[in-house]
């Protein structure tokens, strides 16, 4: 009968542990968890043993880096018996520790990868999400060399991250474009995920807020400066990034501009610099006097953290009462979507917000009252009854 060491308690609130079963099978303790559960169940040949509670699965390499990867676990928390049956522990010295040859390479290959992203100029943001990605997929086969991976492991992996993980397909995207980077620019493979399709990415709506949401928002904040970034936010359509790195001399209040350097995509552009936000402006001026960054950060940070205006602009919806799920972000979508309204050109409208297409603009036609709002419904159309 298989059976977990002895000396451990095995109820369900044992401690997580992984142990071999005799004759052929890998046997897991852990804390009852439903949603871990559900990521045990999509891994062949699983099985529960409710006389000593505990699972078991096929003592192999795929069940056992599924396992480390259902409980994000690395190979070096695994018990010595564990480690040495999937022949993980090697006569590779680093440091003082024993490691797998594979995870030297990976180690190298992962710096290797930053490397090649900043020399291609890729954005700060982007090369460390990028490296994330990676972090994640070679810890999903520890066992294993990423350059001996093949098409189907690959497929495998970006599925779990579907179906187990539920992952958006806009951030599957994001795991296939560094995997792609990985093999085609730093492997040369470029058949290994060549023909890997794409998941389709959701058609979502933005949120939108009214004129009327935005005004209980904006006072609903006594903050001087965090008011000004705010507002200065939805009156020049701006990303959140952007907003906290503007420079004083970036704002040019006589031809009532704002030079954004370097945006998303290392754009420069002008957007609007409105009346109101300016004497907004010139007030917190006089009362910070900020020298370099516009908004500069607490503690001598260069500037304000993207992280700070969130949570100022989450504790202002909440302020304000308002119940719709949106982000500071939801002020540069209804920025775009005011001025459609208003019957500012599209084209416009694209320059101010720094779309590289058409298309992405386009989006807003589909939440703008100004199009949907003169549509009557049928149902108001019928005869009235006599």
């Amino acid at each position: 009968m298989l059976s977990p060491p002895k000396g451990r308690f095995n109820s369900r609130r044992s401690e997580r542990r992984i142990f071999l079963c005799p004759p052929d099978r890998i046997g897991i303790t852990f804390p009852f968890d439903e949603s871990t559960i559900r990521r045990l169940k999509t891994i062949p040949g699983y099985r529960w043993h409710s006389e000593k509670s505990f699972w078991s699965f096929p003592r192999t390499r795929e069940a056992l880096e599924k396992l480390l990867a259902a409980f994000r676990m690395d190979w070096r928390k695994l018990d010595r018996e564990v480690a040495d049956a999937f022949g993980l522990i090697k006569p590779v010295q680093e440091k003082g520790h024993q490691i797998p040859p594979s995870r030297l390479q990976v180690s190298g290959d992962l710096e290797t990868f930053r490397r090649e992203l900043r020399i291609r100029n890729y954005s700060p943001k982007t090369i460390k999400a990028y490296s994330s990605c990676l972090r994640a997929f070679f810890g999903f086969f520890p066992c294993r060399a990423p350059r001996s991976l093949s098409e189907q492991d690959i497929r495998r992996y970006l599925l779990h991250q579907l179906e187990v993980e539920e992952l958006s397909s806009s951030t599957v995207n994001q795991i296939f474009n560094a995997l792609r980077f990985l093999y085609i620019e730093l492997y040369k493979q470029p058949f290994r995920i060549g023909s890997i399709p794409r998941p389709k990415n959701e058609k979502k709506l933005p949120a939108v807020l009214d004129k009327e949401e935005v005004r209980k928002i904006l006072e609903s904040i006594d903050n001087l400066k965090h008011k000004t970034i705010v507002m200065l936010i939805y009156s020049a359509g701006l990303r959140v990034g952007e907003a906290v790195r503007v420079r004083v001399e970036d704002i040019d209040s006589r031809r009532k501009l704002i030079h954004l350097r370097g945006a998303k995509g290392k754009k420069d552009r002008y957007t609007l610099l409105s009346d109101v936000a300016l004497e907004q402006l010139r007030e917190y001026y006089r009362e910070y006097q900020p020298t370099g960054f516009l908004f500069e950060g607490a503690e001598g940070r260069r500037h304000m953290a993207e992280r700070s205006v969130q949570n100022v602009f989450e504790r202002a919806v909440k302020a304000a009462g308002l119940h719709k799920r949106v982000t500071v972000h939801s002020l540069r979508h209804s920025f775009a979507t005011h001025l459609l309204e208003s019957g500012t050109d599209l084209r416009y409208i694209q320059e101010l917000l720094g779309h590289s297409s058409s298309k992405t603009t386009e989006i807003y036609t589909h939440v703008s009252r100004r199009t949907l709002g003169n549509i009557v419904s049928p149902l108001d159309t019928l005869p009235k009854a006599k």
